[in-house]
């Protein structure tokens, strides 16, 4: 599915969002606070975009996508990053390997949530952080049950404008509907092993920044 959207993914993602993606990012690229010198793993980074504000800091960040379209994809647009082909649930690192690993609007993607928490965590080296940029639920009741409207009934007919594959783009609508609130995500992260774990809400809930760190 996701091989069928990476050429124009990037594009779609902008207008779907109303730019609001672009903002996003930014906030991402705040939490991991990546250093020069410093290891980061942007997990689902599709075709690249996501990993660029990191390599600017002087960090070495290492791409990994389980879709070959998008790693295809960022290759051509961006040959210079170290793409890298991987489940999230099995990742082709060893221990203790990543000062951060952060995966955007992906993780709702995983099979097994559970299994990725606890394999990011792996290869994340003690003190090492991690940051989950997720849809998640909007704290205002009313401007929820808009937003759930927008995303059951608009958002299709603009896909089918501006992506190459619009069934991929029902599914995202469907698939951020179920996916858990904020609290229920930072419990996961709990369970899985991380510690002071947090979150922040952006555009009012539509997204959450979730934080933890792996004890040293």
């Amino acid at each position: 599915m996701f091989d069928d959207v990476a050429e124009r993914y990037d594009l779609t993602n902008d207008v779907l969002s109303l730019g609001q993606d672009r903002r996003w990012r930014k906030e991402v690229a705040k939490a991991v606070d990546a250093r020069p010198a410093q290891k980061v793993l942007d997990l689902a980074a599709g075709t690249g975009t996501s990993s660029l504000p990191f390599a600017q800091t002087g960090a070495y960040v290492v791409p990994c996508d389980f879709s070959q379209g998008m790693l295809q994809v960022g290759k051509e647009r961006r040959p210079w990053l170290p793409y890298t082909a991987g489940d999230a649930t099995r990742l082709p690192f060893k221990d203790d390997t990543f000062d951060a690993v952060t995966i955007s609007f992906g993780l709702r993607n995983v099979q097994d949530t559970d299994a990725a928490l606890r394999e990011m965590l792996r290869v994340t080296r003690p003190g090492g952080r991690i940051v989950i940029c997720e849809f998640s639920h909007p704290t205002w009741a009313p401007f929820r049950t808009v937003y759930t409207e927008y995303l059951m009934r608009a958002l299709p007919p603009v896909a089918r404008a501006v992506s190459s594959s619009p069934d991929a783009y029902v599914y995202l609508a469907e698939s951020i509907r179920a996916w858990p609130d904020q609290p229920a995500l930072a419990g996961r992260l709990g369970k899985a092993g991380w510690s002071r774990v947090a979150w922040r809400n952006l555009s009012g809930g539509i997204v959450a920044l979730h934080r933890g760190f792996k004890e040293s």
